[in-house]
């Protein structure tokens, strides 16, 4: 009998903390995971959206503004490589890393490619994202585009890149991974704090759930497990429009072998 009492009045006090907020299993509260989520509310800025790369996975929509860039930085490079390939007919030098892959799917002799995986720090394995670009040779004067897919890694790519590079991309293409673990507060400060840095040079044009797994719902909060998400430098940004219709005529699940997965209202509205 004691221990159904000490049972039941300790889901009394977790039901009662989620009440006020709160995850009793994580932490995170409900307010600052919505604060995050309005930060992906993506905008028109007067530049219609494109697909670059095939339908379903490796193609991406990105501002139509992409004349003049003269690079393209690929981290993650996987078995697809029409992005690239879409990127090097509009003219684009072509420069890829990853560490999980032997070789890449494009013509010899046309890309720059370094099995590395992009990280904190320099050595065998890991390469930074400035320590890259410098080791490119190209000029720092130019506009660039960065398309990245690290399973997670990225947002502390993100916090590792000084802010003249970041400045020097005008369009950023990032599949966000492991949103489902917000309500670890430690998580949700470094992707919250990733983002935030990301927003201060640049406006997110648009958003897109990858279905391969389903939207995880927890206290009424609807989060995807991974996202697509675009950016273009603020400087290209003559006009701001929320956006409020999904998904985008362009956009494709990326897989074919499971349901659509329609990004919830929450992250737009």
């Amino acid at each position: 009998m004691l221990l159904d009492i000490k049972i039941l009045t300790k889901q009394f006090i977790r039901k009662q903390i989620g009440k006020l907020g709160y995850v009793t299993d994580f932490h995170t509260p409900i307010s600052d995971i919505l604060s995050l989520i309005k930060k992906f509310h993506c905008y028109k800025v007067g530049k219609e959206l494109i697909r670059v790369g095939a339908k379903g996975d490796g193609g991406y929509l990105v501002p139509d503004d992409l004349k003049g860039i003269t690079t393209c930085f690929s981290a993650g490079v996987g078995d697809l490589s029409s992005f690239e390939q879409d990127c090097q007919r509009l003219g684009m030098s072509i420069f890829l890393a990853d560490n999980s892959v032997e070789k890449v799917n494009l013509e010899p002799g046309t890309y720059s490619f370094i099995k590395k995986h992009i990280g904190l720090v320099n050595n065998e394995k890991f390469i930074t994202m400035e320590s890259w670009v410098n080791e490119s040779g190209i000029d720092k004067t130019s506009d660039l585009l960065l398309q990245m897919d690290i399973e997670s890694a990225e947002y502390f790519a993100i916090m590792s890149m000084p802010e003249h590079l970041i400045k020097q991309l005008r369009v950023l293409v990032f599949e966000f991974h492991g949103l489902s673990k917000l309500w670890n507060p430690e998580y949700y400060n470094v992707v919250n704090s990733a983002v935030d840095k990301i927003l201060s040079t640049h406006t997110c044009v648009h958003v897109h759930p990858n279905n391969v797994n389903d939207i995880y719902n927890h206290l009424g909060v609807e989060l995807p497990t991974a996202i697509e998400v675009t950016y273009i430098r603020n400087d290209r940004v003559k006009e701001k429009h929320l956006c409020t219709t999904f998904p985008h005529p362009k956009d494709s699940d990326v897989t074919s072998n499971r349901p659509s997965v329609v990004l919830p209202k929450q992250w737009y509205s």
